[in-house]
């Protein structure tokens, strides 16, 4: 599968307009449903190849538009959203350099 291609498992005439954010894949027992003792092999039967990550990153990207961005009267969720993502990224990435301005009580 190339750059911009349709996934080799869509078929048009089965599954009708393409939607980016549906998997055309073999289905399988969702997250939710999976018993403890079937956990390992549950997570061996997933594809784990950088294809197959970044194809779950766009779906999740395009579920999340779908749900927040794209209804015709969107609120301000998907702004607050992002603000609060960017903060935690920036947050998480800036750690090193804020953990060392801590104020401590006693020294």
């Amino acid at each position: 599968m190339a750059f911009g291609d349709y996934p080799a498992e869509y078929n048009p005439k089965v599954h009708g307009p393409y939607d980016p954010a549906r998997f055309y894949g073999k289905a399988d027992v969702p997250f939710g449903q999976v018993k403890l003792g079937e956990l390992g092999s549950w997570f061996g039967r997933r594809n784990k190849t950088p294809n197959a990550m970044v194809g779950a990153v766009s779906r999740a990207w395009w579920r999340w538009q779908h749900k927040y961005v794209f209804p015709k009267r969107a609120g301000i969720a998907p702004f607050f959203q992002l603000t609060v993502a960017s903060m935690t990224f920036f947050y998480m990435i800036n750690y090193t350099k804020l953990k060392h301005h801590r104020n401590y009580k006693y020294h």
